[in-house]
């Protein structure tokens, strides 16, 4: 028989959208870790859930038209780890390429930088890999300038057209702009340089 505790969680996870990544600190609030472990396992049984990886879980949404259970998100499920092992982390590589619309190939190997040691999770047929960066390269830093950066340093110097700077321009508000033009002066200066050109009408304007 399901606790008071597993109910409370079951009606947690039923609020959550199809397709949201759990893991156990989510629930913190209601048991002890044991019990709440003891509650998950209890409602991947039930199919209340789905154990994609050791201590993470979603909840399944199944396509109609595949006639199946849709694959995990592979971005929550990096922040699912991230939130459980209080990291703090950023898309790199191809993960911020296709984020901010550089790149529409979807990546078999989803990289992102953290302040912790090289870590990789199979899930499937995709890896997670967590990459060691300096804190300054992601502390006191906004998602989104963290991800410009990312991504300008994947593309690399030669690489930075005209089309790349319109792209990120466009994907930008002013406020994330702002915000960009002061938070990248401690990056490289080709990528600073690019920083300026992206938020050329901002930096126009102070």
């Amino acid at each position: 028989m399901d606790s008071g505790y597993t109910q409370q969680i079951r009606e947690r996870i039923q609020k959550a959208p199809d397709g949201r990544v759990f893991v156990c600190s989510d629930f913190a609030d209601i048991a002890d870790s044991n019990t709440i472990k003891q509650s998950l396992s209890r409602l991947v049984r039930s199919g209340d859930l789905r154990r994609i990886i050791r201590g993470v879980f979603d909840r399944p949404r199944y396509s109609k038209l595949l006639n199946e259970l849709v694959a995990p998100d592979v971005d929550e499920v990096a922040k699912a780890l991230a939130r459980n092992y209080h990291w703090t982390i950023a898309p790199s590589g191809m993960v911020a390429l296709n984020m901010l619309g550089l790149s529409t190939q979807i990546p078999a190997k989803w990289s992102y930088i953290r302040d912790g040691p090289y870590k990789t999770y199979d899930l499937g047929r995709t890896k997670i890999e967590f990459m060691h960066r300096t804190n300054k390269e992601i502390s006191g830093l906004s998602p989104i300038s963290i991800l410009v950066i990312q991504a300008l340093k994947t593309l690399g110097k030669e690489n930075i057209t005209d089309m790349t700077i319109r792209i990120l321009s466009r994907r930008l508000n002013k406020k994330q702009k702002i915000a960009l033009l002061t938070e990248g002066t401690e990056a490289t200066d080709w990528i600073y340089a690019a920083i300026k050109k992206i938020c050329k009408e901002e930096k126009e304007d102070t």
